[in-house]
Order: C-alpha cells, then sequence, then structure tokens
C-alpha cells in the first residue's frame, strides 16, 4: 500500500524545476502534469515570477546544512503554505489526499506540496537524502531515492565523470 504519494514526486517535481526551470507559465504547468498533477490552476498574471519565488524558497531546504536548519526552514515553509490535508475526488479520479485546497493557484499549490512534501521525503527517507550534486562543478539538485541512501550525483553520466577526474588526478600525482 502506497502512503505518500507527496514525498517522492513533490522532490521530483522541485528537483526538475530547479535543474530546468521553464520559461513560461504553461512550461511549469505542463511539468506539474508530467509529475501527475491533474488539477487545474486559477491563472494569475504573475504566476511565472511566484512560482520561482517558490522553488527559490524551496532551494533554501536543499542547501541547509544540517539536519536542524533544514526542519526549521520547513517547518516555517508548511506554516506558511497553511495547508492541510483534504481528500478529494475532483475529476472524478477516485478520492486521494491533497494538502491544498482545490481553488487555490499554481504558487500556492507548488509551495505547499513541496513543503508537504519535502518534509514527507525526508523524514521517511533520511534528513540527508536531499542535497546538491557531488560532481564538480555541477550544481543540480540530488533527491536521494535510493535503497541505501548513498546518492551523490544527480545523474550516472555526473558520478562517471567524477570518477574519470579523480582518476586523472590520481594519475596526475604520480
Amino acid at each position: 500500500m502506497h502512503l505518500n504519494p507527496y514525498g517522492e514526486y513533490a522532490v521530483l517535481l522541485a528537483r526538475s524545476l530547479a535543474d530546468d526551470w521553464p520559461g513560461t507559465r504553461a512550461g511549469i504547468v505542463e511539468r506539474t502534469r508530467e509529475f501527475g498533477m491533474t488539477m487545474p490552476f486559477p491563472e494569475r498574471p504573475d504566476d511565472h515570477a511566484r512560482c520561482r519565488a517558490v522553488l527559490d524558497d524551496w532551494m533554501r531546504v536543499v542547501d541547509a546544512r544540517d539536519p536542524a536548519e533544514r526542519a526549521a526552514i520547513l517547518n516555517e515553509q508548511m506554516a506558511a503554505a497553511t495547508a492541510y490535508p483534504r481528500l478529494t475526488d475532483h475529476n472524478g479520479e477516485g478520492w486521494h489526499l491533497h494538502y491544498r485546497d482545490v481553488d487555490d493557484d499554481l504558487p500556492r499549490v507548488l509551495h505547499a506540496v513541496f513543503s508537504v512534501g519535502t518534509a514527507l521525503h525526508l523524514t521517511t527517507r533520511g534528513m540527508n537524502r536531499l542535497g546538491r550534486c557531488a560532481g564538480h562543478p555541477c550544481t543540480n539538485v540530488v533527491v536521494d531515492t535510493s535503497r541505501n541512501g548513498t546518492q551523490r550525483y544527480c545523474s550516472p553520466r555526473c558520478g562517471s565523470r567524477d570518477a574519470v577526474r579523480r582518476h586523472r588526478a590520481r594519475q596526475h600525482e604520480r
């Protein structure tokens, strides 16, 4: 039984937006659809900029130095989201849990989903399961969904590139 759909998909959506920011509101909505969000969002003229502000605020969690700082930021974000759980059957998709009002606009939905989802992801998998790619000079976000909690790179390509860099550095030292 899958009890936490918010944790992984929400953090992976936030990572996707952080690593490849869409140039338009429509691009953000399209990305939310790719990650399983189906409800329509009322449109506001400043949605794109407000969504970016939500993402930038979420990046503070990614860059937090320790679990206590990460928890403090997430608690602040969840309180600001004023999100509460609600059962919904929008679009006739079957009853499921949302942490937002049904008529919230896109930035408010992203704020609630990112903060609650990230908190669920980190508390169920470990507070260290979010950060930046260890491959220099990459700064992409890493959401560790590995079984053993050791994912340090945003992609196999970055991991390989970093391994080659370390190998060459060792060869150069000889």
